[in-house]
C-alpha cells in the first residue's frame, strides 16, 4: 500500500519502528500548515524557524513514546503549542512580521484564488488577502491560535481544546470571538 493512503497515526507508528519513509510522508503532509501556524502565532520569521525546527526535533526524539490516543495532528500541534508557550515565557517581547511575502503565502490566499486576466480584480483580491492577514495578526493570541488551528490544521473544537489545554466551550468561545472580529474588520 502506498504511504500516501496510510493514516498519520499508522505512519507515526511505522516511524517509531524505524521506517524513515513514514516520517518523510508525515513531514510532507504537515510541514506547510505547521509552519504557517507557528509563524502567525509568533509573528517573527527567525523565531518561527527556531520553534518549527524544535517541534520536528521533539517529534523525532519522542517517536518511541508516541501513542495514538488522539489524531497525529493533535499530537503535533500540542508539541508546537507547548514549545511556543515555553518560548514566550522566556521572551516576553514580540516582534511584528514585516516581511510576509503575499505572493508566497499559500494559506488564506487560496480562499480567494480565482484565475483572472483582469489586473484590477487580481489587485483587489491581493489587497483583501493582505487585509485578512493583518486582521489575523491583530487578534488576541488565544483567539488567533484557535482560529489558526481550525483553519490551518483543520482541527475540531475538541482537538483544539486538547492542544491548547482548555475546555471545548472555551475553545468554541475563542473561535467565535475571532470570527466575529474578522467579520467586523472586513466590513
Amino acid at each position: 500500500m502506498s504511504q500516501e493512503r496510510i493514516s498519520d497515526e499508522a505512519l507515526m507508528h511505522g516511524y517509531s519502528q524505524g521506517d524513515a519513509g513514514a516520517f518523510e510522508t508525515l513531514y510532507r503532509r504537515h510541514n506547510g500548515a505547521l509552519y504557517r501556524y507557528i509563524l502567525r502565532q509568533c509573528l517573527d520569521r527567525n523565531t518561527a524557524d527556531e520553534i518549527y525546527q524544535d517541534v520536528w526535533l521533539r517529534l523525532i526524539n519522542a517517536r518511541r513514546r508516541y501513542r495514538s490516543s488522539a489524531r497525529f495532528a493533535t499530537y503535533l500541534y500540542h508539541i508546537a503549542h507547548n514549545r511556543m508557550v515555553d518560548y514566550f515565557r522566556r521572551n516576553s517581547s514580540r516582534q511584528a512580521v514585516t516581511d510576509l511575502p503575499l505572493e508566497n503565502d499559500h494559506t488564506l490566499k487560496t480562499a480567494w484564488a480565482v484565475s483572472t486576466p483582469r489586473p484590477e480584480v487580481e489587485l483587489a483580491r491581493k489587497q483583501e488577502v493582505q487585509t485578512v492577514l493583518e486582521l489575523i495578526e491583530q487578534l488576541p493570541s488565544v483567539q488567533r491560535e484557535v482560529f489558526l488551528l481550525r483553519e490551518e490544521a483543520g482541527m475540531s473544537l475538541q482537538e483544539i481544546a486538547k492542544v491548547t489545554g482548555v475546555g471545548r466551550e472555551t475553545a468554541k468561545s475563542r473561535l467565535r470571538y475571532a470570527l466575529k472580529a474578522l467579520r467586523e474588520g472586513l466590513q
